[in-house]
């Protein structure tokens, strides 16, 4: 029979705010924290506009294709892990981040692969640790 566990928060035994995952085949653990997303936003460039979101405050629109999602709570260094993703929405064939800092990362969208225009589905999803 399967068990259902509810609760409001976990805390690791050792460090409170680690929590150790055995991984696939019982070799290895992973750590949580470490492996969620820290924040994360769907853009749409042509309002722009935020979609939906996690740890973003606010977005900035920088020029065509360009959009930077503001966190709310910053990350704790540059060097963290961002990724962009497009959906296929027209002829948008790729989607890069250009910069990072600890309170922002720059994305942006191309068609042809090198002219940035508005994409009306840009989705950005950051790694690492939060300060």
């Amino acid at each position: 029979m399967a068990s259902i566990l509810k609760v409001d928060a976990l805390t690791g035994v050792t460090t409170a705010g680690s929590i150790s995952v055995t991984g696939e085949g019982g070799s290895t653990t992973t750590n949580l924290q470490q492996g969620l997303a820290k924040a994360w936003t769907s853009i749409n460039q042509s309002t722009p506009a935020i979609i939906q979101s996690l740890n973003t405050t606010s977005i900035t629109d920088n020029g065509a294709g360009i959009t930077d999602p503001n966190f709310t709570n910053n990350m704790n260094a540059v060097g963290w892990c961002s990724i962009a993703s497009l959906r296929n929405t027209g002829n948008y064939v790729h989607a890069t981040i250009l910069t990072e800092t600890t309170s922002r990362c720059r994305a942006q969208s191309l068609i042809n692969a090198n002219t940035g225009e508005d994409s009306v589905d840009i989705g950005v999803a950051n790694y690492g640790d939060l300060a």
